[in-house]
């Protein structure tokens, strides 16, 4: 019989690299370059390296919440959590960003495979019980995937090449 922790690890898997019925997020941001990540489409909204912003915000708190460690950045308004537009000239800042969304997953998946059962029913204040929170967390990411693919196919840049 699989254990909710287990589950929740499976379930942030496939949300992160593991494709199933849906794209995972490191595939949907597979050979993304600055000039796409800062593309705003025509009728506004957001761009991808605003998107990828906001979820390294937000994995981090979650990273600290469910370890226990108190975050060190200020609590901010969700819509202050998206940052810059990004600079579509600035290649370097791109990767860096891309990397530190892969570093912020690779501590989540030792946080989650670290938790125990009993963890999942710790409540965190103001977000029900770790297992609710991470429940919501990982569709949380994979609803912000489906936006950046449908920003990439806005722009004509989807399915990645090669």
């Amino acid at each position: 019989m699989q254990g909710r922790v287990e589950l929740l690890g499976r379930m942030r898997e496939f949300a992160w690299n593991r494709e199933g019925w849906f794209v995972p997020l490191e595939e949907a941001l597979r050979g993304l370059t600055a000039r796409e990540a800062a593309w705003r489409p025509l009728v506004g909204g957001l761009t991808i390296w605003q998107i990828l912003n906001h979820l390294n915000y937000w994995n981090t708190y979650m990273l600290r919440r469910i370890t226990g460690v108190s975050p060190d950045t200020p609590v901010l308004e969700n819509e202050e959590t998206f940052g810059s537009q990004g600079d579509p000239n600035d290649e370097d800042g791109w990767h860096a960003l891309v990397a530190q969304t892969r570093q912020i997953a690779e501590e989540l998946r030792a946080a989650l495979a670290d938790l125990s059962e009993s963890d999942l029913d710790r409540p965190l204040p103001n977000m029900g019980t770790v297992a609710d929170s991470l429940a919501a967390w990982v569709m949380h990411d994979a609803y912000h995937t489906g936006q950046i693919i449908l920003i990439r196919k806005l722009q004509g840049a989807w399915p990645p090449e090669g």
